[in-house]
């Protein structure tokens, strides 16, 4: 993983083998069918490239193909400015924004590792996707 920032984004871009790994187990094969996930964008996205390598940025939660927003990857040969702060950590808010939480509270943002970050996001869609079918057959 690369990581730092890039203008006002913080970004952790994952290597070729990094990145089948993370689309793996971020499940996005079963989010965002035909996508493959590229790295993280400022903690809250993800960035995925479809077949034809285009990019996009995406939320973790809900990591659903309505809100891709195209997001162009800084060039292969730039340099993200290192922050010791936050390298080898993962903003995460403990109540997602999607389900209320609230974002500019401080009790609410935690930092986690890379493991428990993905077994959050698989987690909490999976949350998402429950209370979207619940939603509909109520």
């Amino acid at each position: 993983m690369h990581e730092g920032w890039h203008h006002n984004d913080y970004l952790i871009l994952f290597s070729e083998p990094e990145a089948a790994d993370a689309s793996l187990r971020y499940g996005v094969a079963q989010w965002l069918p035909g996508f493959s996930a590229v790295g993280l964008r400022s903690w809250d996205n993800l960035i995925v490239k479809n077949s034809a390598t285009e990019t996009f940025s995406v939320p973790v939660v809900p990591m659903q193909a309505q809100y891709l927003s195209p997001f162009a990857l800084p060039p292969a040969d730039t340099v993200l400015r290192g922050d010791e702060r936050f390298t080898g950590k993962i903003k995460w808010y403990a109540k997602p924004i999607v389900f209320g939480g609230a974002p500019d509270r401080s009790e609410n943002l935690v930092w986690v590792s890379y493991d428990e970050h993905v077994k959050l996001v698989s987690s909490w869609n999976e949350k998402y996707l429950a209370a979207k079918a619940n939603a509909s057959h109520g």
